[in-house]
């Protein structure tokens, strides 16, 4: 899965655990957003670098807490198709 369509959601979990002060590590995140590890990691490590997330503390920078509130104030569209999507798309 690509990054730029996991990056919504694991900016929306950081600001949902920061605001909470619940810890967040790579393991949870996987483990609530239902995708592979690898793909995480990648994800995380692009926000990383374009600065939105601090990946060695798995906390949002300022820029990407920013983004992380607006962006919960819409519906994501889901990571994965339902199998009524996928029958209607063949």
């Amino acid at each position: 899965m690509k990054p730029n369509r996991i990056a919504p959601h694991v900016v929306t979990y950081l600001v949902s655990a920061q605001l909470l002060a619940q810890p967040c590590t790579l393991a949870s995140l996987t483990r609530a957003l239902g995708v592979r590890r690898a793909d995480v990691r990648r994800t995380v490590s692009a926000l990383h670098r374009d600065g939105y997330v601090d990946a060695l503390r798995m906390r949002l920078t300022l820029k990407g807490l920013a983004l992380g509130m607006v962006l919960c104030r819409y519906p994501l569209s889901p990571l994965r198709r339902t199998p009524a999507e996928l029958k209607a798309a063949a």
